[in-house]
């Protein structure tokens, strides 16, 4: 493990080296102090990957292809700031996008013709492929509460011609009641605590992190999952996901769902054509989750990707 690695919290590694398989915690570790490449997803609304693909290498652009999602690239060496510049990006027919954040939509899998909600949706990065998904056939609700975050949403759906969407500015823990019964699927990419993202050579992204804050955040994300689960049909799919690797965030939320709820809904096996993933644990630190919680899907960083954490939930019947 490189040095640099213990800048990062003390306990916070200490956990990380509880739940992540013992065999990898050097690879994994090191992934901290290495700087993840820019890796964009073509809007297929505007345009197609093959016409994106020879525009940028005919500009001198080295790509490299995603094999589990045909319209994601990386881009190789650091040239971000020139992607930037194109009029790919400027017209929104890229988004730069991490990898890991695209794969809850494909867990997700929406369909054309359907009602979709995304309950915390802000800057717009999943909103928009969820409309790429859907061949912008149907109807997105993108759901947000902080006015700026929501301006910035507007700005993207806008840019990036996502014409089958409806911003709405509210909160996400109360929308279940507003709406229920209402959506096929429904996505909950919940706030968190972001140790996904944790970079050493950045102290800002881990500098205000704590035992406290991650319970905090917990305690919201239970009440966004419920508030999803009410929004969401009886026989509808529903993605919760984080970018931490917090059991308390992950599947501590997921398991409270579960009890709370009852038969009333399930958790249900994805797969995901990735070497770079675990099962979902089921138990942290004396207390035992359900052994559902199997069916769930930590992804560990790599190189290329951030970790996160991914869901699929089944309403199996109506519940108030």
């Amino acid at each position: 493990m490189r040095s640099e690695v213990q800048r990062l919290p003390e306990l916070f590694l200490k956990r990380l080296k509880q739940i992540v398989p013992f065999s990898s915690w050097d690879r994994i570790a090191n992934t901290f102090t290495e700087n993840k490449p820019t890796t964009f997803r073509v809007n297929t609304l505007k345009t197609n990957s093959k016409s994106i693909k020879s525009f940028l290498e005919e500009r001198n652009f080295s790509l490299s292809a995603v094999p589990w999602f045909t319209d994601a690239f990386v881009l190789k060496k650091d040239r971000q700031k020139d992607l930037e510049a194109t009029d790919p990006y400027l017209n929104g027919e890229i988004y730069l996008q991490s990898l890991s954040s695209m794969i809850p939509l494909l867990v997700l899998n929406p369909k054309p013709g359907e009602i979709i909600l995304d309950l915390t949706a802000a800057p717009g990065g999943k909103t928009t492929q969820m409309a790429c998904l859907m061949n912008g056939e149907g109807k997105i609700v993108a759901n947000e509460n902080d006015k700026i975050r929501f301006e910035k949403l507007k700005a993207n759906l806008i840019l990036q011609a996502a014409l089958n969407v409806e911003a709405i500015l509210s909160y996400g823990e109360s929308f279940g009641n507003k709406y229920p019964d209402q959506f096929d699927r429904v996505l909950v990419d919940a706030p968190c605590s972001a140790e996904g993202k944790f970079l050493t050579s950045e102290p800002s992204s881990y500098r205000y992190w704590n035992l406290n804050k991650v319970k905090e955040v917990s305690k919201l994300q239970k009440k966004l999952l419920i508030s999803g689960l009410k929004a969401l049909k009886p026989g509808g799919a529903l993605v919760y996901s984080t970018c931490t690797f917090a059991p308390e965030e992950n599947e501590e939320v997921v398991d409270s769902a579960l009890r709370n709820l009852g038969d009333s809904i399930g958790l249900e096996v994805f797969k995901l054509p990735l070497q770079n993933q675990m099962s979902g644990l089921l138990k942290w630190e004396g207390i035992k989750y359900g052994a559902s919680l199997g069916k769930t899907v930590r992804i560990l960083p790599t190189a290329e990707m951030e970790g996160f954490f991914v869901s699929l939930i089944r309403k199996i019947k109506r519940f108030h």
